[in-house]
């Protein structure tokens, strides 16, 4: 058995459901994986446990090779298995496998060394071994045993070590009379009796059944040169001579195939075949289906499983000495002590007591405080800040969360909105079904359409008013089939073959009172060129529906779509009440008229619509799963995953591109911000003229720039004068004063407009870059759709998984659909969000928390009307309870916070698709109101499912 980071893999049980349900539903299809015989209810566990098998962590148990997968591991054990069981004596596996039986050893090393001790100079009848002759070894068979003699011919005759070890050197053939005597010897005694047992010691066995004094008549097969570890003495000539001779010899001159018989062929050997309990001293046992092949005997005797209890008693014992804390061995009878012994030993006895008084405290005392050092290591441990995110299951929320408003219990899906939620549809099978026609749309031809717009033509019953959008599924889904190989008439086969299986003794199998003879004679008539037939789009795809039970006969079969039979009897036979043949909309499949009786040849173009819808879906999941495998969707997988890699490259550059432009305007930034505070801190220009200081400077500040008025000229020139300065040196100063301020303030203006067209042209490099920035984001948003579309068409992937390991799934912008339309208008496919139940992994994992720690936690969260069974599907479509949901995910956690993140990143095109849909749902319930009211059936033609177009469609077909 492989092993598993040293551990065993155990193959997986059935559950108690699935062996429930074998015995309710024994057709039910399951997944059977068939290397290792394991049986899956779903695909998801199946997938799972396929996973674990594919990782390279296991070993092979027998050669010790890692990093192998598990098919792996258990080809390698097989095959040594085999090389090991080939190679072994054939003639000594019984007598191992009995000695073996029932031992008590700790180690399988220990047994496989008795056993090689016991066995490895006893031979057996018909056993190859190579046998020493003059020095040559030749490879030979064991024609006879003879045992020793008994021992009261000891002192009579010759001992039988000496007789062989002079049969070697003489290689003679014995007579036929000493054969027959030394038969009838043989008869007489058993061979070997005593080795088998290897309860009694080696020393004892051999002294009561000594192997050296066995005989053993063998005879030459052929030479054996080339396997012999000496050079040859003897010529080839020499040697031949002895091939098919009979001769004596004894074990000394005997001897096995280091590959066939040695400690670790052996070893190999006990540990495939024999197996024990973890329990303590528990035997080594054959497995059963070995025992019973090599007739060991699977009933331990009560002799035998006494001794094992007591020796399993007495391992017990000494255990529990080790922990257990015993008096010594009572001592022997002592002579009675005089009054100064016996006062002595009362003081040694007070003595002792009070050591053993001191120990014990100090004892005590040392466990106090070892006691008292794992509780304060425990609570510095659990004060440790756990760092996030972490498992979702192990975040809980504070009280101080749970006060601050944050949700606790998540908003409950509604199971009632899905689709064809009461008329008993697989709604798996209706969601798949428009996922595969909506993503895969290019290669087939269709354009897009809603999930509504789905349900409702499905739902359409209305023969007088044929639906556009049923006929270009099914004529699209058609040709793509005609691709795809397919066996002529198989279910028409496969009808008669059951027919001829029905026992003749019973009623004939009818259904819905058709047999099987009016099926296959209506088969005949619908259907025979439908390869051929053009359903074209010009004509409304006139004829599809012949087309479609030509397609079912030739690619359908009970066994991969179990409901064929009842279906082409509802498509090809109507009852004889015409009434019964429509249906209506909410009528559930239980209410159709097809439970009736069937007795009225019909064609396909009347009885499609008065299908239930069960079955047209079922028709419309068999289609889409055989289309997957033709060439058009592969080529189109093929052709999304190389616009991918093209994707993945240029949002690589985009990302550069926009990091290289948010470092040039941090540049700007930055060199815009430097030279205003350069220009803020420049100090005002200073100006020296013959000895001016600044304060004549500034005295003049508010006035430099005017002329000084003539009388205030004449006024100051006197009063200067009248000072004692010269007149004409007092204007000379003014004058350059002026000058000085006239350029310094020239040059300031110069600056600010130097820095004013600088700021001006940093500004307009700044918003340019802006908006580059502004149109890779654009970019960015448009290759996070696109790879959205493609990824779609290889693989839907779900949003995420909350705590409890429910899926979220959101279905808008795959494949062929899109989020946003011409002008960048909403568009949608299901607007909602559904949520898928967990799956049987996820439960097995939700199963190793704490017993009842995750079902009270889902009751809590969940609430029970809001728990999913495994698979179970709901949905959310109400914006409140979709926003209740986000505020509910908690990004402390793993799943959650991956989930909380998808979720945030394609927010703004979940909520305009939810609301475009709530608007539409409304837009077209209003409808009926402003119609006339004479009517007295509603006109379906103007919704929108009836409005579809396929802009898409080829019209040369």
């Amino acid at each position: 058995m492989p092993t598993c980071r040293r551990k065993r893999v155990v193959l997986t049980e059935p559950s108690e459901h699935l062996l429930q349900l074998a015995k309710a539903d024994p057709n039910k299809e399951v997944y059977y994986m068939q290397q290792t015989g394991e049986i899956f209810e779903n695909y998801e566990a199946y997938a799972a446990r396929m996973s674990f098998y594919r990782l390279k962590q296991f070993q092979c148990e027998v050669t010790g090779k890692s990093g192998l997968d598990y098919f792996q591991a258990i080809e390698s054990e097989q095959q040594e298995a085999r090389t090991m069981h080939l190679r072994f004596p054939e003639q000594l596996k019984s007598a191992v496998l009995r000695a073996v039986q029932w031992q008590v050893m700790g180690r399988l090393d220990h047994l496989v060394e008795a056993v090689y001790d016991r066995f490895k100079d006893r031979y057996f009848e018909n056993e190859k071994i190579f046998v020493d002759v003059q020095g040559d070894k030749f490879w030979a068979r064991v024609v006879q045993v003879f045992p020793p003699k008994p021992s009261v011919d000891a002192d009579t005759s010759e001992t039988p070590g000496a007789s062989s070890s002079k049969l070697p050197s003489t290689s003679t053939t014995p007579t036929p009379d000493v054969a027959m005597s030394l038969a009838s010897d043989e008869d007489a005694l058993p061979i070997h009796q005593l080795s088998g047992d290897l309860k009694i010691p080696a020393k004892e066995v051999n002294s009561k059944d000594d192997p050296t004094k066995y005989l053993y008549q063998v005879q030459i097969l052929e030479e054996q040169n080339e396997k012999s570890h000496e050079k040859s003495k003897t010529t080839a000539k020499d040697r031949a001579k002895w091939n098919g001779s009979l001769m004596e010899v004894a074990c000394s001159a005997m001897s096995r195939d280091r590959l066939a018989f040695s400690k670790s062929i052996l070893r190999r050997f006990v540990r495939d075949c024999v197996d024990r309990d973890p329990a303590v001293a528990s035997p080594w046992t054959v497995k059963p289906g070995i025992a019973k092949r090599y007739g060991v005997d699977s009933e331990m005797p009560e002799s035998t499983r006494k001794g094992v209890e007591d020796i399993k008693k007495g391992e017990i014992d000494k255990r529990k000495k080790v922990w257990e804390d015993k008096e010594g061995p009572p001592n022997k009878k002592q002579k009675k002590m005089t009054p100064a012994q016996e006062e002595r030993a009362r003081l040694n006895a007070i003595a002792n007591e009070k050591k053993e008084r001191e120990v014990r405290e100090k004892a005590e005392k040392s466990i106090k405080a070892k006691e008292e050092a794992e509780r304060l290591a425990a609570e510095k441990k659990k004060k440790k800040p756990i760092r996030y995110p972490t498992e979702d299951l192990d975040v809980r929320l504070a009280d101080k969360e749970r006060k601050a408003g944050v949700k606790v219990k998540r908003p409950v899906p509604s199971r009632v909105a899905l689709p064809f939620s009461d008329d008993n549809v697989d709604f798996e099978a209706f969601l798949m079904s428009w996922n595969f026609l909506v993503v895969y749309g290019t290669p087939l031809h269709i354009s897009p359409f809603t999930l509504d717009e789905f349900e409702y033509a499905i739902r359409h019953t209305d023969i007088d008013l044929p639906c556009q959008l049923l006929a270009e599924i099914h004529s699209t889904l058609i040709y793509n089939l005609r691709t795809v190989p397919f066996i002529r008439h198989s279910a028409v086969l496969h009808f008669l073959r059951d027919k001829d299986a029905i026992d003749v003794e019973k009623e004939e199998d009818n259904v819905s009172g058709v047999s099987i003879e009016q099926l296959t004679a209506a088969m005949s008539e619908h259907g025979n060129n439908w390869e051929r037939v053009p359903l074209r789009y010009a004509e409304g795809r006139e004829g599809w529906e012949d087309a479609l039970v030509g397609c079912l006969k030739d690619h359908a079969t009970p066994e991969n779509f179990p409901n064929l039979r009842e279906i082409l009897t509802r498509l090809l036979f109507a009852p004889e009440n015409p009434e019964g043949t429509s249906i209506s909309p909410s009528s559930s499949r239980q209410a159709t008229p097809t439970a009736r009786v069937l007795t009225i040849q019909s064609s396909p173009g009347e009885r499609y619509y008065s299908l239930p819808y069960a079955d047209k879906i079922s028709i419309l999941a068999f289609m889409c799963n055989l289309a997957v495998s033709s060439k058009a969707i592969h080529t189109h997988m093929e052709t999304c995953e190389e616009q991918l890699t093209a994707l993945r490259k240029e949002k690589i550059d985009v990302n550069r591109q926009k990091k290289q432009y948010a470092e040039e305007m941090n540049t700007l930034l930055l060199g815009e911000a430097a030279a205003g505070k350069t220009a803020k801190e420049e100090p005002k220009p200073e100006v020296e003229a013959n000895g001016v200081d600044d304060e004549d400077l500034l005295m003049h500040d508010s006035s430099d720039l005017s002329e000084v008025p003539s009388d205030e000229e004449g006024s100051e020139t006197g009063s200067t004068s009248g000072s004692g300065v010269h007149p004409k040196s007092s204007s000379r100063q003014k004058d350059l004063r002026q000058k000085a301020h006239s350029h310094a303030h020239a040059k300031q203006r110069e600056a600010a407009r130097a820095q004013a067209s600088s700021a001006k042209q940093a500004l307009a490099d700044h918003r340019k870059l802006d908006e580059e920035v502004n149109k890779l984001e654009r970019r960015l948003e448009g290759i996070e759709r696109e790879f959205r579309k493609l990824l779609g068409s290889v693989r839907v992937k779900a949003m995420g998984r909350d705590r409890f390991y429910n899926r979220i799934w959101w279905f808008d912008g795959m494949g062929s659909a899109s989020l946003l339309g011409s002008g960048g208008t909403v568009q949608y496919g299901t607007g909602r969000l559904f949520v898928q139940g967990p799956s049987e992994f996820d439960v097995e994992m939700l199963q190793q928390r704490e017993p009842g720690e995750v079902e009270e936690r889902r009751k809590e969260e969940e609430g029970e009307e809001g728990m999913l069974a495994v698979g179970e599907w709901a949905v959310y479509t109400d914006l409140e309870e979709l926003d209740e949901f986000l505020q509910w995910l908690n990004p402390k956690g793993h799943r959650e916070i991956a989930l909380k993140n998808a979720l945030t990143k394609w927010w703004p095109h979940i909520v305009p698709g939810i609301r475009k849909r709530i608007a539409d749902l409304n837009t077209n319930a209003k409808l009926p109101d402003a119609r006339r009211s004479a009517r007295r059936t509603q006109d379906v033609s103007r919704d929108p499912y009836m409005i579809w177009q396929n802009r898409r469609a080829n019209t040369a077909v």
